[in-house]
């Protein structure tokens, strides 16, 4: 124990429980922290019921100051992704801290320490656990709440990691577009050229085959992401654990497949953003928070922006304009349902393509996120 700070691994219940609900008591005055739900949380880290831990092996850890839990994280060795890239790399996540660089730095210590023993070369991250699930800092934007599956931290934890001594390794850009910045005829008649030339075909999904679908653009999604830094593909157990989770919010005319000369060529997904209706839940849905959710969902339509959550082309099929299709579809249909704005997110820097064709369509960078790593 050092400067009186303990770090534990989370064994028992109450630890987990500890570990859960720290940034309830970090974040109880930030305006623009989205509450987790505690039952999600809780199921996530059931190694019983949640597929992803059949690839990887995870630890958790407290961070405790004169008996006091003020700090935590996760170590996470992915098989699948260690696998792909041929690489040595440990990930930590769920990362949370006092403003003290001793508790930060402690929690590096051992989450190094740890990662190093499992015969790790570099620890990068945050991840939680994976790039199929929240990662980054945050690093600018800090003024707007997070949209669903995005996470939102504090402003000194990325300089608590620099400190450190943990580098970027890549930013990831979230881009915003509203209904007052409206799609032009022009490009409309561009995305039907598009179609027509390239012979694509734009269908939404069928919820009523929801089995059949999902494993479609499960083969979609890992022939479409496995060229992407960072990518890890997803066995279609855990890709069905994902979508059953996805399903309660999905509106079929947001989740687009699109065809090639009736080749599955590509597909996007974009959900309501249901962080409108969880900031104000404090992370229960029992006794009253359930129907507070179907009065803001159902009634007074709360939710006014979608997130693009992920978008996807078959590599023979990239550079053709699908995703310009998509981005226009998605927001012409969002605009149609009430929506007011969306946001495409997270693209990666490097992928200019991507980049340039959000800001073609008027969209505006308006938040980054951070991943570090460092040699252990």
């Amino acid at each position: 124990m050092a400067n009186g700070i303990e770090v534990i691994e989370v064994e028992t219940p109450q630890q987990l429980k500890s570990f859960i609900m720290l940034p309830f008591r970090l974040y109880k005055d930030e305006p623009n922290w989205v509450p987790p739900l505690i039952s999600e949380r809780k199921q996530f880290f059931d190694k019983s019921k949640n597929p992803f831990y059949r690839g990887a092996k995870t630890k958790l850890f407290l961070a405790l100051k004169e008996g006091e839990v003020v700090g935590r994280i996760a170590t996470c060795v992915n098989f699948y992704h260690n696998e792909f890239h041929m690489e040595k790399v440990g990930f930590f996540g769920f990362f949370e801290s006092i403003d003290d660089f001793e508790v930060a730095s402690k929690l590096f210590k051992v989450a190094m320490i740890t990662l190093k023993s499992e015969g790790m070369e570099k620890m990068r991250g945050p991840t939680n656990f994976s790039t199929n699930h929240e990662i980054g800092f945050l690093i600018e934007g800090f003024d707007r709440a997070p949209t669903v599956m995005n996470p939102y931290n504090k402003p000194y934890l990325p300089k608590l990691a620099e400190k450190f001594g943990l580098k970027k390794v890549m930013d990831l850009n979230a881009y915003l577009i509203t209904k007052e910045t409206p799609i032009s005829d022009r490009q409309v008649a561009l995305v039907n050229r598009i179609k027509e030339r390239n012979k694509i075909q734009i269908r939404s999904v069928n919820l009523s085959k929801f089995d059949e679908e999902v494993r479609l653009i499960n083969k979609i999604y890992n022939q479409a992401w496995e060229r992407n830094w960072g990518f890890v593909p997803m066995p279609e157990d855990e890709f069905f654990y994902m979508a059953k989770e996805l399903k309660q919010l999905v509106e079929e005319d947001l989740v687009m497949i699109a065809y090639v000369n009736g080749e599955p060529a590509a597909f996007s997904m974009a959900v309501p953003d249901i962080n409108q209706v969880l900031i104000g839940l404090n992370g229960r849905l029992f006794p009253f928070g359930i129907f507070k959710v179907i009065w803001n969902t159902k009634i007074r339509r709360k939710i006014t922006g979608v997130r693009m959550l992920t978008m996807g082309v078959v590599p023979k099929f990239q550079k053709r304009g699908i995703d310009n299709i998509f981005y226009v579809d998605t927001y012409l249909k969002g605009v149609e349902r009430g929506y007011h704005w969306a946001e495409l997110s997270w693209i990666l820097e490097t992928n200019e393509l991507m980049c340039r064709a959000a800001e073609n369509m008027g969209a505006k960078l308006y938040k980054k996120y951070r991943l570090v790593e460092m040699p252990i």
